[in-house]
């Protein structure tokens, strides 16, 4: 199966202005209270986002699991921006992905009323399964975003 099929799609409303969600993507303040799925930390001091194309945006994940500390850093490179409407990043991909690259493409639509639908597009994954765990990885994380903004 092409790795063009393994493409996560979402999206996500949020009672906040688009400009109030946007800026929680762009400002590490704001990143590190609601990034990762349930369980999972983003450290302050380990979040980089130069906000600017060709700028860096770099998350570490971590948890604590049976084998003790564990750490999962995204790095990417801003590669679109147009505040607030648009953030497009791209990261290296997992190291057993049959792909060097997975682009993260981020709208940020007004719906009026102080609303705002995040669309997220992110891929190609190596399969299926990261589609899936990434999706809910995604879920908890939004939920946590959502009680950052309320």
């Amino acid at each position: 199966m092409s790795t063009a099929q393994h493409t996560l799609s979402l999206s996500r409303d949020f009672d906040a202005p688009r400009e109030k969600v946007f800026q929680a993507w762009m400002e590490p303040d704001q990143l590190t209270k609601w990034f990762g799925p349930v369980e999972v930390d983003a450290p302050r001091e380990k979040i980089i986002v130069e906000p600017r194309v060709g700028g860096v945006w770099q998350v570490v994940m971590a948890w604590t699991d049976e084998n003790g500390p564990q750490e999962a850093p995204i790095e990417a490179i801003i590669t679109q921006l147009d505040e607030p409407g648009l953030l497009v990043a791209t990261a290296k991909a997992a190291p057993d992905a049959d792909h060097e690259y997975e682009e993260m493409h981020l709208e940020f639509e007004d719906l009026g009323g102080s609303r705002t639908r995040m669309h997220l597009t992110q891929g190609p994954f190596a399969s299926e399964e990261w589609v899936e765990m990434t999706r809910d990885g995604w879920g908890t994380s939004f939920d946590k975003l959502d009680a950052t903004l309320g």
